[in-house]
């Protein structure tokens, strides 16, 4: 067969299949954390958006008329810093007058220099294509006062844009680039400001170092300041780049006056460019006191130097992950995504789009970050962009599309490769009338066995391809033999065990109450499979605090039996016959128990827990009733008390930012990993929630969920009014989820590659098989792979995922995912069918890696020199020729800058001192099984404005960027990142809005910190709540809301997820960082 071929369409195939149950998250701990530090300091030596540092003691400074408004945030009332003297959210459309500021002595701050603007290959203008003269023009970077030098040939590969211009993604919404520093419409950018002249492109080349630099406008770096990246050759991370060698005289700064009028048919906005680049120059705007300065193209004569004005890069001139993913919605979401062509790169994971699967899985199951692949390792080496799939094998599906169809073949099993043992798939090649076939793995030539076997048409296909789910389709299950089961033996069904700390701190905070009164009417909601009417799993309950007690709770009893293990060190279950029950056989003992629990403890002093114990408990529990299943602890302190895996606080916050900080991220004693192999071994996997009121070592406690596949939840100081809604969403969708149980997965390849890293919530005791106690369907191993020989473009690469896994009802099987990619001799082919948003999910897994063993800052100087990397090779490779001083970016990797910053300042590699040891490591590993939409919004929230859209819309509003600057104090916002939701609220919203959402007359008595709306009979109260649900509905956990008022404090935990503005804690803003950016590919192409 083809691969390359498009396959006829496939008919469904017959039996209905199970939908899996609906979706819900958190933020890491619940409460919002204490403000953040008086003093910000900048990582990059740059100015803080929208505010100026303080001139350091006895400098004086004269106020400023122009440029950014001087408040710092460390003495600016909470809210008020980024608006400063233009009131909050007005829009100031430039500099009220062109009074310079003097530049202080010090360090000339990173991204003052301004940057030529960026590009990403191609990108779009307002109106009709230019023509190719003008192109030309274009490319060669425009002198604005002399005749048009001829484009010089291509460097390197020479290829033009990666994708066709016509169909180009990346429009720009733009107000000029080299803009001052006003505040940006709170708008979500899709419409270009009008302008009063037609820009034109031109190419800004930045001063050599010997020339006085223009005014800047900060003061001199505060104390601790300084960018984490890669040495730099000049002192202080000038931002300026190392001087041209090409340049001997001063370099030119423009010449004064406006622009000439273009080529009568140039349309306005920005001008396509072949090579990517764009770099209008201004027109005349109003409100600018003088005519924009055009700088000259690079390598052009030298002029009599001009003093420039300050300028910054204007944010609404550099790549939009809102435009991108907007474009992408409107270009790709309409249509299904049929998987049929090879190495197709799928809609982004932000677009809603049907799957019709013809021979590939879904990019619901495997995501890669490149679908054409290059032919050879020196190729891969060279472009440095990692080579991974990210696989969620049991991935939940959209009630539209059919879930895997599962394949009976009787006793003589799967149909597999003799060699390299891959199962049967529609990429393997038939051959000899259909009596033999080739794998399409490893070559080898397998026989057909007679019951298998069927003709072939004239094009080599067997006639029976499409009523073969394994021949048509690239996902589908078989049914195990009793030779894929342990001790060839087939398995029972799973059980879960709930395990309850009954100490103090859970009695107090009511935890234990509520939990058991949820567990009564839960219970009937346990997964099951197909239309089966009950759940085959069996339950069993523990409960804890120093000593552990089990419960008889057999149908026969009246009333539950109690029994007590007080030897921890020497755990043993103490009853086999009634501990783990049928729920329908055995509802009356257990309400019983369910009632008797939080009475039978209610006055309980015991303070201190175990908790190796207990998991041990479990484990022995499920090893004697020779099943696999899934124990829940509900945990609420350090586990101090004498018995194996005791734990000691050793939270210190002095070790962050030292060699030492490693090991605040690695668990406390090998006990535990020791106790997870067991755990694997068994098909016991631990899902544990934490309710801590302090430090509890998340780093050690949660070793073994991560290694056997389950879930951490944390509720830090939980409280039942606040907390429960949340806990009780976690616990009934965590329940209630279908899981694979005792799972192995292997990833095959075809020869030329092969799997060498695996990333995820996994045991591994070779290098080939990931083991899982349990996986679910939010969970994702990532799999990145190495050349080991020459791929051919012809026959492309193939992966083949297979898990097998015992499903709820305790049925043993196999299922597979196929995938086929290209594979490319020339870079661009591989820099055009790249996936962003998977490369940074796999950056992240690899970084968050990384920190177990290596110091934070050596991590983040890694990642920037990776992407540093695969931008240089790109431009060195791929763009046409064009001047030094313009950053250019591949059209699908345009967002990699902006997203990276926001891995970089992420808390786990850049904390703030509000951030706790434990929260570190929370996100750390809950990132760890992330997929790729739930990193894409972890990383880059969503904000949505709600009084922007009609009432009476059904659908989501439009997302503005995460910025400050887009805020109007006027409006209502929603933020959400996965785990967090807030509703900010701003100072002048209208009463009416005010009184619809919080039945309050005005802003002033809306309560601060407020976690419900209140249910109003009005469309405004109903629509922002229905889109809460939505939201929520969209996450694997519960989202617990917190309302934020303008200028309240919790205003700097709200602006923490604001990823494109500087951070307090020395994140970059997203400006800085694309400048530091550029540096750092000049200085590598240089």
């Amino acid at each position: 067969m083809n691969v390359n071929q498009s396959a006829p369409p496939v008919p469904p195939f017959g039996q209905p299949q199970p939908v899996y149950p609906g979706y819900h998250q958190s933020s890491y701990g619940g409460q919002p954390g204490s403000t953040a530090p008086a003093t910000p300091y900048g990582a990059y030596n740059g100015p803080l958006p929208g505010y100026q540092q303080p001139p350091p003691p006895g400098v004086s400074r004269a106020p400023s008329s122009s440029g950014a408004p001087p408040a710092s945030i460390a003495q600016a009332p909470c809210g008020q810093g980024a608006y400063g003297q233009f009131g909050q959210g007005d829009v100031q459309n430039g500099p009220s007058s062109t009074v310079q500021m003097q530049r202080l002595p010090g360090s000339q701050p990173f991204g003052s220099a301004p940057l030529a603007p960026v590009v990403s290959q191609p990108t779009v203008s307002y109106g009709p294509p230019p023509t190719s003269s003008q192109v030309t023009a274009q490319l060669a970077g425009m002198r604005i006062s002399g005749p048009v030098a001829p484009a010089p040939p291509p460097s390197g590969l020479g290829y033009g844009p990666p994708t066709s211009l016509a169909s180009a993604s990346g429009s720009f919404p733009s107000s000029g680039l080299y803009g001052s520093y006003a505040q940006a419409q709170g708008l979500s950018g899709a419409q270009p400001p009008q302008r009063s002249a037609p820009p034109q492109a031109s190419s800004f080349t930045p001063p050599a170092s010997g020339v006085p630099r223009m005014p800047s406008m900060t003061g001199p770096p505060l104390p601790g300041q300084g960018f984490g990246g890669p040495p730099v050759s000049q002192p202080n991370h000038v931002s300026s780049p190392p001087p041209q060698a090409l340049h001997p005289g001063p370099q030119l700064s423009g010449l004064p006056g406006p622009p000439p009028p273009m080529h009568s048919s140039q349309p306005p906005g920005y001008q396509l460019q072949q090579n990517g680049s764009f770099g209008p120059a201004r027109g005349p705007q109003p409100n600018y006191g003088s005519p924009y300065q055009a700088a000259p193209p690079f390598g052009s004569q030298p002029g009599p130097p001009q003093p420039l004005p300050p300028k910054r890069l204007d944010p609404d001139a550099i790549p939009s992950p809102i435009q991108v993913i907007e474009d992408d919605r409107n270009n790709r979401g309409s249509e299904p995504f049929v998987t049929g062509v090879r190495g197709q790169v799928p809609p982004l994971v932000t677009t809603n789009f049907l799957v019709k699967d013809q021979g590939n899985a879904s990019p619901r199951y495997i995501r890669c970050t490149s679908y054409n692949i290059p032919c050879t390792s020196d190729m891969a080496k060279q472009a440095q962009v990692p080579l991974a799939a990210v696989i969620k094998p049991l991935a939940r599906l959209p009630a539209e599309e059919a879930l895997p169809y599962v394949v009976d073949h009787g006793e003589s099993g799967p149909l597999r490769c003799n060699r390299c043992k891959a199962y049967m798939c529609p990429f393997m090649q038939f051959i000899e009338g259909g009596r033999r076939f080739q794998c399409c793995f490893c070559s080898c030539i397998n026989d057909v066995p007679p019951q298998y076997f069927q003709h072939l048409d004239h094009t080599g296909r067997r006639v029976d391809a499409y009523d073969r789910p394994e021949l048509s389709l690239g996902s589908y299950e078989f049914l195990a033999t009793v030779d894929y089961c342990k001790n060839n033996k087939f398995p029972s069904p799973p059980a879960f065990i709930f395990m309850i700390d009954v100490s103090y701190n859970a009695i107090r905070s009511g935890l234990v109450r509520l939990l058991c009164e949820e567990l009564k009417s839960l219970l009937d909601f346990l997964p099951r499979e197909g239309g089966a009417e009950e759940s085959a799993i069996r339950v069993g309950f523990v409960t804890y605090n120093k000593v552990l007690h089990f419960y008889n709770v057999k149908s026969s009893l009246a009333q539950p039996q109690m029994m007590v293990v007080s030897d921890v060190a020497d755990m043993f279950v103490p009853l086999l016959d009634g501990f783990l029950v049928n729920v329908s056989e055995s509802r009356a003992v257990i309400t019983s128990l369910l009632d008797q629990i939080p009475e039978m403890f209610a006055d309980t002093r015991e303070t201190e827990t175990v908790f190796a114990p207990v998991i041990q408990a479990g484990m022995e529990a499920l090893k004697a009733a020779e099943c696999a299943g899934k124990l829940f602890l509900f945990h609420t302190s350090l586990p101090i008390a004498e018995a194996p895996g005791k734990l000691k606080n050793r939270d210190d916050r002095k070790l962050i930012n030292t060699d030492k900080e490693k090991t605040l991220f690695q668990p406390q004693t090998g006990a535990y990993q020791s106790l997870a192999k067991d755990c694997v071994a068994q098909g016991c996997c631990v899902d544990l929630f934490l309710f801590p009121n302090q430090y509890v070592d998340v780093a050690t406690l949660s070793v073994v969920p991560q290694l056997t596949g389950g879930s951490v939840y944390k509720y830090t100081c939980f409280q039942v009014e606040n907390d429960q809604e949340r806990f009780l969403s976690d616990l009934r969708r965590d329940i209630q989820k279908v899981v694979g149980f005792d799972a192995v997965m292997r990833v095959r390849t075809s020869t030329g590659i092969r799997a060498i890293d695996f990333f995820g919530a996994f045991y591994m005791s070779n290098t080939t098989d990931v083991e899982l106690a349990g996986l679910d369907g939010d969970k994702t191993v990532t799999v990145e792979f190495k050349h080991d020989d020459r791929l051919n473009e012809e026959s492309g690469a193939l992966l083949q995922c297979a898990l097998l896994y015992t499903s709820c009802a305790g049925q043993r099987r196999l299922r597979i995912h196929n995938l086929a990619l290209n594979c490319c001799t020339q870079l661009a082919d591989l820099y055009r069918n790249c996936e962003t948003d998977t490369l940074i999910n796999y950056l992240a897994k690899f970084a968050y890696r990384g920190v177990l063993n290596s110091p934070v800052k050596s991590v983040r100087d890694t990642l920037i020199t990776q992407c540093a990397q695969i931008l240089a090779c790109y431009r060195k490779n791929c763009a046409s020729p064009s001047s030094a001083g313009q950053l250019i970016l591949p059209e699908c990797m345009k967002l990699l800058p902006v997203y990276l910053n926001c891995v970089l300042k992420s808390d786990v590699l850049q904390p703030g001192a509000e951030v706790t040891t434990d929260d570190r490591a929370y996100v750390r590993q809950l990132v760890t099984s992330m997929d790729v939409a739930e990193t894409n919004v972890f990383f880059y929230p969503r904000l949505l404005p709600l009084t922007k859209s009609p009432i009476e819309s059904t659908t989501e509003p439009p997302a503005v960027r995460a910025s400050e600057e887009r805020l109007s104090n006027g409006d209502v916002y929603l933020l959400e990142n996965g785990l967090n939701l807030f509703l900010w609220v701003g100072a002048s919203v209208q009463q009416g809005v005010v009184q619809s959402l919080f039945n309050v007359s005005s802003f002033s008595q809306i309560p601060s910190g407020l976690s419900i709306l209140p249910v109003l009979d009005n469309p405004l109260s109903k629509k922002v709540r229905g889109l809460i649900d939505s939201l929520r509905a969209q996450r694997s956990r519960y989202m617990k809301l917190i309302v934020v008022k303008q200028e309240d404090k919790l205003e700097m935990l709200f602006k923490h997820f604001l990823v494109e503005d500087k951070s307090l804690n020395g994140g970059a803003s997203y400006v800085d960082f694309l400048c530091h950016m550029h540096k750092e590919i000049r200085q590598l192409l240089s």
